[in-house]
């Protein structure tokens, strides 16, 4: 294989600027010829493609997005779309693709591999809730930042006794809120899995005032559908339901910009050189992920259209740890 092209799709997650410069050194050093395209599955559509040299990714490991672009792209979900895609690609002589992203960019991934095009997928999402790796680009990141935020609200709760509810991303799946509420402390935690009723909310908060509590966090994601306005909304009746005086705090794409943190850094490095060493071997429409400590590699059509479970069971930890 001489010439490929890498692509990030979909929502941005910090570490995709580490996958496409481990992909494009990578890539180079087997003295083969690397385009990036710009805005994701969008410009391959429409042909916008550009050569990398090693100097193009230098400078960008430490920043978070991806400075190649991403773009949701609905004309690619048709044939047409695909077939015009695939056409723009054989122009340029083309000969294999690397996708960046979560859900959706595989699916797209797959789809393309399947008119002959060979694809491999490297696992980024901040939700983690790919199929086929143990964690995905972004998350740890994503969840540090939450965290963070978390942090320094429990600090200015205590202050003023008060309860502040924490809304950050996770539309369908609730991993994010999960593991930073768990590792916070929170004394609530909602997710699209096992969502907590604004009344039994106040109840929980309540019993934490009675127990002499100062401060208390709710983590909500915001795919619920008791969303943070619909919990304000309950409380406003009666301010003290809770005991606290409540306060929130929507972080949403917040978590997303963030420089990536070490671990980050490292998967995206890891997860890029993996794929195009899977590009080399010949092995094709593949989902290259972290399982069991190393890079893995799982057939795109054992991950498209299902996501990964989140478990549940750690959310009943988190109730019990915080009494």
């Amino acid at each position: 294989m001489k010439t490929i092209a890498v692509l990030t799709s979909g929502g941005d997650a910090p570490g995709m600027n580490a996958a496409i410069r481990a992909v494009t050194r990578s890539a180079l050093d087997r003295g083969m010829t690397v385009y990036g395209v710009q805005q994701g599955w969008q410009g391959v559509v429409d042909g916008h493609f550009r050569p990398l040299s090693a100097r193009d990714v230098g400078g960008i490991i430490h920043i978070g997005g991806t400075f190649l672009g991403s773009a949701r792209c609905a004309e690619f979900r048709e044939d047409s779309g695909r077939s015009k895609a695939l056409r723009h690609l054989n122009q340029r002589g083309i000969e294999g693709v690397v996708v960046i992203g979560g859900n959706g960019s595989q699916t797209g991934s797959f789809m393309l591999n399947e008119m002959g095009m060979p694809v491999v997928g490297i696992a980024s999402t901040i939700d983690n809730d790919l199929l086929g790796t143990d964690i995905t680009i972004g998350a740890d990141t994503a969840i540090n930042i939450t965290l963070e935020a978390i942090d320094h609200l429990r600090t200015t709760g205590s202050s003023h006794n008060r309860a502040f509810l924490v809304e950050t991303m996770g539309r369908d799946c609730g991993y994010l809120a999960m593991m930073a509420g768990l590792a916070g402390g929170a004394e609530v935690i909602s997710t699209p899995e096992a969502e907590v009723s604004a009344a039994d909310i106040a109840e929980r908060l309540h019993a934490a005032y009675e127990r002499g509590k100062t401060h208390a966090i709710v983590v909500i994601a915001e795919g619920v559908k008791e969303n943070a306005a619909k919990i304000l909304a309950y409380f406003a009746a009666d301010t003290r339901k809770a005991g606290f005086e409540l306060r929130t705090t929507v972080l949403g794409h917040v978590v997303r910009g963030a420089p990536p943190r070490a671990f980050d850094r490292l998967l995206g490095t890891r997860l890029g050189v993996g794929a195009v060493q899977a590009l080399a071997d010949g092995e094709t429409g593949v989902l290259i992920g972290w399982q069991k400590n190393e890079v893995s590699r799982v057939p795109l059509r054992d991950v498209v259209g299902r996501t990964k479970p989140m478990d549940t069971a750690l959310l009943e930890l988190g109730r019990i740890l915080a009494k």
